[in-house]
C-alpha cells in the first residue's frame, strides 16, 4: 500500500497540508495521528515513489517529513528531487542514523531540520507549528559533493554527540568562523575535517596547524610564509599556510597559545583577506574559511591581556563545546569496537573482540586523555593481547589509573582534602556531588576490574544492589 488513507484528516481548523513519509508503518501513524490531532491534513507514504507519484496528481504540500533509510530512493534522494522541483517545500528529515553524513547530506540538500529518532511526539508537532509559518524562507539546495564518504569518522549515539552532528551539519553550509573548545583528546580536529569536508570548499585543500608545536619566532613564517632572503636562512620563497588553503579551510589548533604579536597579523587576515609574506612587498588576497581550537579558556586569557578580544570576537562567531569522554560513556563501546577493528586492520592481524565484561571496564573508566586516550589503548590491545577475545585481565595493564598515595587512612584524607582546597580555590560549586559522583565511580572501577566485570559479584563487595551497580554504570549495551 502506497499512501495511508487511515492517515488522512478529516477536515480540520488548519487547512494546511503534512506528508509523512516512512516505510515504517507505525512511525507513519503515530506520527500523523498526533499531527492530525493539531488540526493538520496528513497524508502517509511508505515510499518515495508513492510520494512523488502524489505529488504529481495533487501536487506539493505545506510540509514533509521523510525518513532517511527506505527500499528504493532513500530520505536524501527524495529531498534532491523535492528540492529540484518544490525549491520552497520545507522538508524535516527523519533518521535514527544521526552521523555527520547524514545529517549534513540532509541540510546540504536543503532540509530544514534534522529531527534524530526516536522523538517526541510533542516535539514534532511543536517543530511543525514552527517550520509552516516560515515555509517561504526555506533556501535553494546546495550543490551536491562527493565527499561524504572522505569526512573523518566521528563516532556517537548519545544526546550531546547528536547535538554536535546537527551543528555541523548547518555550520558546514555557512561561511562562519568556528571556534571549537573541548580537551584534549576529545575530537576537535575531527570535527574541523567533518566541517570542511561537508562544505562547499570540500574540494579546496584542509590545511591543519598546530600553533602550540611551532616555536614563536617561526609561527609567522608558517603562517604567511616569506621570501627569500627575509631572514638568515630564508634561500628561497616560502608559501604559508593561509596561501596553501585558498578557497579552503585552515584549522589552527592550540589558538590559545599564538603570540600577541602574531595575534594582530591574524586579526588583519580574518578582516581583510589579506597579508604580507615575511620579507614581501607583495600583497597576497587569500579566501580561506578559518576554524580554530582550543583546550583553554579564551575568555580567562582576554581577562589576563594574553589574547585578543578583537580577535576572540572574530573567531568566535559559532562554538563548538566538545563532551568529555567521561560525559558520554554510553559511547565507548562502540569507539572501543571502532578503534580495535581499525588497529587490526591495519597491523594486518586477525580480527579481536571485547568481550562483554571488557567493555563494562572500559565504559567504567574516567578517560582523563578522552578519545584519544581510548583509540591509544584499543591499538595497545591490538599489538599485546594475546587471544582473539580481549577480556578484563588484558585491560589491567592497558588502562591509566591514578597515583595512589599510600594505603593509611591519613593520607587518603590528606589528599581529599588537598583535592577539595584545590576545587574550591578554582571557584567550584556543587563539590559534594561531584566528589561522591568520583567515588562512586573510582569504586565501581576497582570492583569491576577485581570481579572481571561481573555485576553482581561486584555489587555484593561493594554492599550496594546490582541495579546499583548498572545505574552508575550508565546505559548498557544489548548483550549477546
Amino acid at each position: 500500500m502506497s499512501t495511508d488513507r487511515l492517515a488522512t484528516a478529516a477536515p480540520a481548523t488548519d487547512t494546511r497540508r503534512i506528508w509523512v513519509v516512512d516505510d515504517d508503518r507505525s512511525v507513519r501513524f503515530v506520527l500523523a495521528t498526533a499531527l492530525r490531532d493539531a488540526g493538520y491534513s496528513v497524508d502517509g507514504f511508505d515510499s518515495a515513489a508513492a510520494a512523488l507519484q502524489a505529488l504529481g496528481a495533487r501536487g506539493a504540500p505545506d510540509l514533509l517529513f521523510t525518513d532517511v533509510r527506505m527500499p528504493g530512493d532513500d530520505g536524501l534522494v527524495l529531498l534532491d528531487k523535492l528540492k529540484a522541483t518544490h525549491p520552497q517545500l520545507p522538508v524535516i528529515v527523519m533518521s535514527a542514523y544521526t552521523d555527520v553524513a547524514s545529517t549534513a547530506g540532509a541540510f546540504r540538500g536543503g532540509a530544514h531540520e534534522f529531527l534524530s529518532k526516536p522523538f517526541d511526539l510533542d516535539d514534532a508537532v511543536a517543530l511543525a507549528a514552527r517550520t509552516l509559518p516560515d515555509a517561504g524562507d526555506v533556501s535553494e539546495a546546495a550543490p551536491d559533493a562527493d565527499a561524504r564518504n572522505a569526512t573523518p569518522q566521528l563516532i556517537g549515539d548519545t544526546p550531546a554527540m547528536r547535538a554536535l552532528f546537527r551543528a555541523i551539519g548547518r555550520l558546514a553550509q555557512a561561511p562562519l568562523s568556528v571556534l571549537i573548545t573541548g580537551e584534549t583528546g576529545t575530537g576537535k580536529e575531527l570535527v574541523a575535517h567533518a566541517l570542511h569536508h561537508e562544505s562547499p570548499r570540500s574540494r579546496k585543500p584542509f590545511v591543519a596547524l598546530n600553533t602550540a608545536a611551532i616555536p614563536a619566532e617561526l609561527l609567522e613564517s608558517e603562517l604567511f610564509g616569506h621570501e627569500a632572503g627575509a631572514f638568515t636562512g630564508a634561500h628561497k620563497r616560502h608559501i604559508g599556510r593561509f596561501e596553501q588553503a585558498d578557497g579552503g579551510t585552515l584549522f589552527l589548533d592550540e589558538i590559545g597559545d599564538m603570540p600577541l604579536p602574531l595575534q594582530t597579523r591574524l586579526l588583519r587576515v580574518l578582516a581583510e583577506g589579506e597579508f604580507f609574506r615575511v620579507g614581501g612587498r607583495e600583497l597576497i588576497r587569500v579566501d580561506v574559511r578559518v576554524i580554530a581550537a582550543t583546550h583553554q579558556d579564551l575568555d580567562g586569557l582576554v581577562a589576563e591581556g594574553r589574547f585578543r578580544a578583537d580577535l576572540l570576537h572574530r573567531l568566535n562567531v559559532v562554538r563548538l563545546q566538545l563532551p568529555p569522554l567521561r560525559e558520554r560513556r554510553a559511547d565507548v563501546p562502540q569507539l572501543a569496537e571502532n578503534f580495535l577493528a581499525m588497529a587490526t586492520r591495519k597491523l594486518d592481524i586477525a580480527p579481536k573482540r571485547f568481550a562483554n565484561a571488557a567493555l563494562d571496564l572500559l565504559q567504567a573508566h574516567d578517560w582523563p586523555g578522552n578519545v584519544r586516550e581510548l583509540e591509544n589503548v584499543c591499538w595497545r590491545l591490538a599489538a599485546l593481547a594475546p587471544a582473539d577475545v580481549i577480556n578484563t585481565t588484558d585491560l589491567q595493564g592497558a588502562l591509566s589509573h591514578a597515583p595512589v598515595t599510600g594505603g593509611g587512612r591519613g593520607e587518603w584524607d590528606h589528599a581529599l582534602a588537598e583535592w577539595a582546597r584545590r576545587r574550591l580555590l578554582e571557584g567550584a560549586e556543587a563539590l559534594h556531588a561531584e566528589a561522591r559522583e568520583r567515588l562512586d565511580r573510582t569504586l565501581l572501577e576497582v570492583a569491576l576490574e577485581l570481579t572481571h566485570g561481573r555485576r553482581a559479584e561486584a555489587a555484593v563487595k561493594l554492599g550496594v544492589g546490582r541495579n546499583t551497580v548498572t545505574r552508575k554504570l550508565g546505559p548498557g549495551r544489548k548483550r549477546g
